[in-house]
């Protein structure tokens, strides 16, 4: 529903019989539709971060002929205006007739944020457009000077108004009705360039249209912005004796000393999977195998034992005391701990004798295990939200609240969509309402619209399919999709690998495949994530699978590191020039503000980051990748210089600075490039202003 602001003119009387008139209709004197970011017609709020510029549009126009104004309005928390800028047609659409309106809104702190759109009848506008065209035909010069003169003086006396401002409005309504000079004289003094700030900081409105307020939920940093590290605390530290064939597993207090390492390669977040008791039965050995040996820990996310379940932890990992000393370290480092939030449990989980309605029985009266054919999961029961919802969720939510009470702030959830929507909205909104700052990231590998319904009812962030794509082609679309089309619900985060899923490319590729996909997560999205081994360059498969040999999730893996890195095979080094890049460049903060641009080869993807700061100052980064592991590609990139804040009138010429390589170039409008994927697949150039 829009509302109109009485007109300037209009008696009390007249407002009273036109709002009867208007009482109850849809549209407002001038028509505001396809508001965006909008979910659902505002029943689910936008997201945004803070200090992020978050594209803000809807279409409006009017009747007749007369120039529009269209601003957006930003409310704070408390419902203050804090921001108001100027909507311009969208880039690309002008001249076209859509009548889309587009321009950035910025709020600066969490919270529950409103925005509003609002139309006017801009008098200024239409009155240039007139003068503009009748005194050049030299059609009713007079009059088209008299109006002018007479609106600016109508302007300078407005009292909201500052004293330069009305001084400058002054002396342009005396210049327009000065006769001692020409026309051409005179209507310069009303289309000066002093007169078009004044007017483009306060403009002069009438008939003002609002739309309702829309909800934008502003939330912290690492809701949307960081850099994930996943490791596997039983693997370090863990001791093999090749004596006894016995291992000892790691702990809290050992995989502690390999939070340096990650702290120094720049990763925000340290994510554990599931730290519980493992169930014993139809535990999986090696390599998912059915029969495991008496050394084999099983998987983690088989949750549960006579140990307890997910309100305990595995004995072998240390007491909450050592997991408390953990995260206490890990935030001296500047890093927080993610937890996995697994909602399954093993057949010998303690639920599974007190709440059997819990799971769901068959017809043979055994408990089914988890399916996704044709894989099997028979240590593994999930859970069943049907037969008792409230009983199940109230004792999900106990679990988090105890989490959160040991410092744990953000949840990697397992399957998520495996379970119920309404459950998710339902959870995640009683956790933020009592515990704001608390992130869900959706372990969503799934359909399209199960992956966005779970990011509208709450959760902050989400894996993505940018995982299996490769191509030049297949990254295009899926970065246009992720920054373009989906970003008001969906913040998609870039791991690179995980402990289920090493692709084929990766798998082929080489080390340059590697280096490749670091580049574009680090830098396509503000949210990314690897998984230990990536930095070692593992990429050896189980056979007819999609996952590595040997899997971590099985077996305990000590890997040497030290070793590693003394040997120079390590792409620990390049990861933490990655991270030191994105810290150091605003830019890579923002989602929305990536732009594709043309190069000549089918696998040099060319794509840039802009951002004006505060202060005024531009953050801009151009990205372009070989994604050919293999060879050596040549390109001509074209570049569009206004995405890039750029003046094509300039000469078009400018310096920018390889942030990897450290060279720099004079570039242009027109550039060539060369990229040696053995040597270096990736440039990522800051313009140098």
């Amino acid at each position: 529903m829009t509302t109109t602001a009485a007109p300037r003119s209009s008696s009390a009387s007249k407002s009273k019989q036109k709002a009867g008139i208007t009482e109850g209709l849809r549209f407002g004197r001038f028509p505001i539709t396809a508001v965006q970011p909008v979910i659902e017609e505002g029943r689910f709020p936008a997201k945004a971060l803070p200090g992020e510029d978050l594209v803000v549009g809807a279409t409006v126009f009017r009747e007749g002929h007369d120039q529009l104004g269209v601003s957006a309005v930003l409310l704070d928390p408390k419902g203050k205006e804090r921001q108001r800028v100027r909507l311009a047609p969208a880039p690309g659409e002008r001249g076209k007739g859509t009548d889309r309106w587009e321009g950035l809104l910025t709020p600066t702190a969490p919270g529950p944020w409103t925005f509003a759109i609002e139309a006017w009848h801009d008098r200024y506008g239409t009155w240039h457009h007139n003068a503009e065209v009748k005194v050049e035909a030299g059609i009713d010069v007079e009059l088209m000077l008299a109006e002018g003169a007479a609106l600016l003086a109508e302007a300078a006396s407005e009292s909201t108004r500052n004293g330069a401002d009305k001084r400058i409005l002054r002396a342009a309504s005396e210049g327009l009705a000065d006769a001692s000079k020409t026309a051409e004289e005179r209507l310069a003094a009303g289309f000066s360039a002093e007169v078009a700030a004044v007017i483009e900081r306060q403009p002069i409105r009438e008939l003002v249209t609002v739309s309702e307020q829309y909800p934008l939920l502003v939330e912290r940093d690492l809701a949307g912005r960081g850099a994930w590290y996943e490791f596997f605390p039983r693997s370090e530290g863990a001791v093999f004796d090749p004596t006894t064939g016995t291992w000892t597993s790691g702990n809290f207090t050992t995989a502690a000393k390999r939070l340096d390492a990650v702290a120094d390669m720049g990763f925000d977040v340290i994510y554990l999977p599931p730290i519980h008791p493992i169930g014993f039965q139809h535990r999986k050995g090696r390599n998912n195998t059915l029969t495991p040996g008496p050394q084999d820990p099983g998987s983690p996310w088989a949750i549960g034992s006579e140990a307890g379940g997910h309100d305990a932890i595995h004995p072998e990992l240390g007491s909450f005391e050592d997991f408390d000393a953990f995260v206490a370290r890990a935030n001296e480092l500047g890093l927080e701990v993610a937890l996995d939030l697994a909602l399954q449990a093993a057949p010998d989980h303690p639920w599974v004798k007190t709440n059997p309605e819990w799971f769901t029985t068959r017809v043979d009266g055994s408990i089914a295990y988890a399916e996704n054919p044709p894989k099997k999961y028979q240590d593994i029961y999930p859970l069943n939200f049907d037969n008792d919802p409230a009983g199940l969720s109230k004792e999900i939510l106990r679990i988090v609240f105890l989490w959160v009470s040991h410092g744990v702030k953000i949840f990697r959830v397992d399957n998520p969509h495996t379970k119920p929507v309404w459950f998710w909205e339902w959870l995640i909104g009683k956790v933020n309402k009592k515990y704001p700052d608390v992130v869900f990231l959706a372990e969503a590998f799934t359909r399209p619209a199960m992956m966005h319904a779970l990011g509208r009812a709450g959760f902050q962030q989400s894996y993505t399919y940018f995982t299996w794509r490769n191509t030049k082609t297949e990254l295009e679309s899926y970065f246009h999709e992720v920054s373009h089309v989906t970003p008001a619900f969906f913040r998609p985060n870039f791991f690179v690998n995980t402990p289920d899923i090493l692709t084929e490319y990766l798998q082929y590729g080489g080390p340059a495949a590697f280096r490749i996909r670091a580049a574009l997560a680090a830098t396509a999205s503000p949210l990314w994530g690897m998984y230990a081994g990536f930095e070692l360059y593992e990429h050896v498969a189980r056979p007819g699978a999609e996952e590595y040999i040997d899997n971590e999730k099985y077996e305990f893996k000590n890997r040497n590191w030290e070793a590693a890195a003394a040997s120079g095979h390590s792409l620990a080094p390049y990861i933490t020039r990655l991270n030191a890049i994105r810290k150091a460049h605003p830019a890579l903060g923002d989602l929305q503000n990536l732009t594709l641009h043309h190069s000549t080869d089918d696998a040099t993807i060319v794509f840039s980051k802009h951002k004006t700061m505060p202060d005024g100052s531009k953050d801009t980064l151009i990205i372009v990748v070989n994604v050919d592991p293999h060879g050596t590609r040549e390109s001509t990139v074209t570049l569009d210089l206004s995405a890039l804040s750029l003046d094509p009138s300039d000469n078009g010429r400018f310096w920018v600075d390889d942030l990897v390589s450290g060279e720099s170039w004079e570039w242009g409008e027109y550039n060539y490039v060369r990229l040696d994927a053995h040597v270096e697949p990736a440039h990522i150039l800051n313009i140098r202003r």
